[in-house]
């Protein structure tokens, strides 16, 4: 390995450790989540508060970070991001009531801006011949995260303290600093423009009332009129905001270009297999943990049942690889079918093994296994319809796209779960999460062939010496 070959080797460990530390951030308050009334000094309903602010800032930040990577230069949005990161987590730290941990939690949720700019640099500092891996790696830091940070946060609260498990944050964004600025070469790729702040605005508070609206939609009552003025009061600001996009000269996000069948039809693929993915977040753990006197519960600790779920989340990352050699030999398209297809097929295993644990790892090895396979994929369809230029606005959406899944999938299996009874309830969401699977394979098969845009494998030439 030569000397660039290991520079840019060193850059996606960097990239990718970063991602991990701001995935992280989404599931490390699961464990304590119970105690969160007691410890900030609040009622329950005020405390669901510190999940589902970091979701709602992480859901808006991506396209508008990647647009701002476009225009600014990504090495300084990924720096930015990092110093975020870093600041959220000492707020929660230092935190014992519920205003500032909401405060601090939303900045974790702004530092999930970091992973789509991230994945457009590697395809301009690393050389083709290495892209395709890094990009993999890094698209699987979206789910290799969220696995390990429920057992790594479980460990850390039995051993030390609550306050630790934010100090923890700190520290990673801390070193993701240092390596950001020491390890990642600089590019000259910022092309200047202005920022579309009305179109930011608009696209945060559409999000954010139907964001908000489906992952409440339970704990309100789906027919409440909180949940149904919020989610219709989104959907007609987005309406407007799609309007005012499609006239300016330089929107937050380009409408038109997004509307292109390639990136369309990957960003509708995305939602659906990122309703796959969470599907397995949300039944998975609550099946582990209840207790055997209901007959088909399994009666796990919490960090009992991250550890049973750990080695899914690192399938992701042993995927990498195999994906990268397949987006190589068959192309993005098949690569992202192959991946909805597994993830389907690991749900019907998952409907007949769920009598113990080894059983669901197994399961959840397979599920994990094609969400590796098919994340990899989704950047690469779009960087190959999409201008470098546009790259990170274009993986913005993609990733959004994919949080609207997830955050749909909470939404309905946690409705499913508590309107149903027994294993039925459990058997049945496994279903739904391979039929949202396999949807996602149906509608990239439509996804026509795209060659790989000239002037991507040269990018690299914008790196200065």
């Amino acid at each position: 390995m030569d000397a660039r070959d290991s520079r840019a080797l060193l850059t996606v460990v960097v990239l990718c450790f970063g991602g991990l530390s701001a995935s992280l951030t989404q599931t490390l308050v699961i464990p304590i989540q119970g105690r969160l009334p007691e410890l900030l000094h609040t009622s329950p309903s005020n405390a669901g508060w510190v999940v589902t602010i970091t979701l709602l800032a992480a859901a808006v930040t991506m396209p508008i970070s990647g647009k701002l990577g476009d225009l600014f230069g990504k090495p300084v949005v990924l720096i930015s991001s990092a110093a975020m990161l870093a600041a959220g987590s000492v707020v929660c730290a230092l935190s014992d009531t519920l205003s500032p941990m909401l405060v601090g939690r939303a900045m974790q949720g702004l530092a999930m801006g970091f992973i789509p700019v991230a994945i457009a640099l590697i395809r301009e500092v690393v050389p083709p011949d290495m892209a395709n891996t890094g990009i993999a790696a890094m698209s699987a830091t979206l789910g290799v995260g969220g696995a390990i940070g429920l057992p790594l946060a479980a460990w850390v609260v039995q051993t030390f303290d609550v306050h630790a498990l934010f100090w923890m944050a700190a520290g990673f964004a801390a070193l993701l600093l240092v390596g950001l600025l020491t390890l990642v070469p600089r590019v000259r790729d910022a092309r200047g423009g202005r920022v579309d702040l009305v179109g930011a605005a608009g696209l945060a508070v559409g999000l954010v009332g139907v964001l908000l609206g489906a992952s409440k939609g339970r704990e309100w009552g789906w027919l409440d009129g909180r949940t149904v003025g919020s989610i219709v009061v989104g959907l007609v600001v987005l309406g407007v905001w799609a309007v005012f996009e499609l006239g300016q000269d330089e929107p937050l996000v380009d409408l038109r270009a997004t509307a292109r069948r390639p990136v369309l039809l990957t960003n509708v693929a995305a939602v659906a297999i990122g309703f796959g993915m969470m599907a397995q977040a949300i039944v998975v753990p609550q099946l582990l943990q209840l207790p055997t006197s209901t007959g088909y519960g399994l009666g796990q600790t919490v960090l009992q049942a991250g550890l049973w779920m750990a080695p899914g989340g690192l399938m992701m990352l042993v995927f990498a690889p195999v994906s990268s050699r397949m987006m190589t030999t068959v192309g993005p398209r098949v690569t992202l079918m192959t991946g909805a297809a597994v993830l389907g097929v690991g749900y019907l295993v998952a409907t007949f093994l769920m009598d113990a644990p080894w059983q669901l790892l197994v399961a959840s090895i397979v599920i994990s296994s094609g969400v590796g396979i098919g994340y990899a994929a989704m950047p690469a369809l779009i960087m190959g319809a999409t201008p470098p230029h546009e790259a990170g606005s274009a993986l913005g959406v993609n990733a959004l796209s994919r949080s609207v899944g997830t955050t749909v999938a909470a939404a309905v299996m946690a409705t499913l779960l508590a309107g149903s009874s027994g294993r039925s309830g459990f058997e049945l969401c496994f279903v739904i999460g391979a039929a949202a699977a396999f949807v996602g394979l149906v509608i990239t098969a439509l996804v026509p062939h795209v060659h790989q845009r000239a002037g991507q494998a040269e990018a690299a030439q914008t790196v200065s010496a």
